[in-house]
C-alpha cells in the first residue's frame, strides 16, 4: 500500500518497537504552518527517542515576540529566516545565525464545491470573487510572500478591498474552508494535509515571491538544549528531509 503525507510519516514510526519514554521534554514554539506536519513529525519523534516534542502554534511573528518577552521555548521553528534572526540579534539564540530546516510553498486554494473551479491563477481576477484569505503580512512570512506574489502579478492594488485577513497560515486557511472567503493564499503543508485534501484542491503560486526559507533557532537559557539540538538534528539530517515534500515542504539542501 502506498503511504502520503502524514500517513507516511506515522506509518515509518511502526517500523520499529518504541523507545521507552525518557521523562524529557523539548518545548517548541511552531509557525502555524507547521500544524499540519509537526505532530506526526513529533510522533515519530517520540517513538523513536523516548523524548516529547511539546509544540505551541501561531504566526511567526507572535511567536518571536512571546520569546523576546521571556517564554520559556527551547526551540523556535519560525515559517521564515527574518523572526528568527531576530532571536539570534536579541543575543537569545545559542548559535550566530538562524539554521534552515525547510523551504516553504504557497498555493492558492479552494473548495471543491466552490463554482470557480478547476481553480487556476486566473481564478484570482474572476468578477465572482468577493473575498480572498490571506495572512497577516506583518506577523506571517506566508501573508508576505502572498503580498509579493499578488504585487509581482500587479493584482494586490486590485485584490486588497477583498481581503480576509487571517492572523496566521492557520486561520487564513479556516477562512478559506468554511467559506468564509472564496479563495485561499494558503501553505502548501495546509493544502496537501489529511484534513484539507478532500475538501478543496490548489495551485501552486510561480516563484515570484521571496523564499520562504523556514529557519528555527535554539534558546540560549534553554534548560534542554542537548534534547533541542538533537530534535533539530534529526529534523535536517536526510532521512527526514528527504519525507519532507510528501508533508508539503522542500528539503532544505
Amino acid at each position: 500500500m502506498a503511504w502520503t503525507g502524514t500517513a507516511a510519516i506515522a506509518q515509518t514510526a511502526t517500523q520499529a518497537a518504541p523507545h521507552p519514554p525518557t521523562g524529557k521534554e523539548v518545548h517548541v514554539a511552531a509557525a502555524a504552518d507547521l500544524q499540519t506536519v509537526l505532530p506526526a513529525l513529533a510522533q515519530r519523534y517520540e517513538r523513536e527517542t523516548g523524548v516529547k516534542i511539546v509544540a505551541s502554534f501561531g504566526s511567526s511573528g507572535t511567536l518571536a515576540t512571546q520569546i523576546l518577552n521571556g517564554a520559556p521555548f527551547d526551540l523556535f521553528l519560525g515559517a521564515d529566516y527574518t523572526f528568527p534572526e531576530k532571536i539570534v540579534a536579541a543575543n537569545l539564540a545559542d548559535t550566530k545565525d538562524a539554521v534552515p530546516y525547510a523551504r516553504g510553498t504557497l498555493v492558492l486554494w479552494a473548495r471543491k464545491d466552490s463554482p470557480l473551479q478547476p481553480i487556476n491563477l486566473n481564478s484570482l481576477s474572476d468578477p465572482r470573487v468577493k473575498t480572498i484569505a490571506i495572512a497577516n503580512e506583518i506577523n506571517a512570512p506566508y501573508g508576505r510572500a502572498a503580498a509579493a506574489a499578488l504585487t509581482h502579478m500587479k493584482l494586490y492594488d486590485t485584490l486588497k478591498p477583498k481581503f480576509v485577513v487571517g492572523e496566521n497560515i492557520a486561520q487564513t486557511g479556516q477562512f478559506a474552508e468554511s467559506g468564509n472567503a472564496d479563495l485561499g493564499l494558503i501553505s502548501l503543508t495546509m493544502a496537501m494535509s489529511d484534513h484539507f485534501k478532500p475538501l478543496g484542491s490548489y495551485v501552486i503560486i510561480p516563484n515570484v515571491y521571496p523564499e520562504i526559507r523556514q529557519c528555527g533557532v535554539i534558546m540560549l537559557k534553554s534548560s534542554h538544549r542537548d534534547e533541542a539540538h538533537a530534535f533539530f538534528s534529526w529534523l535536517t539530517s536526510p532521512s527526514i528531509q528527504s519525507e519532507l515534500p510528501k508533508l508539503g515542504l522542500s528539503p532544505v539542501q
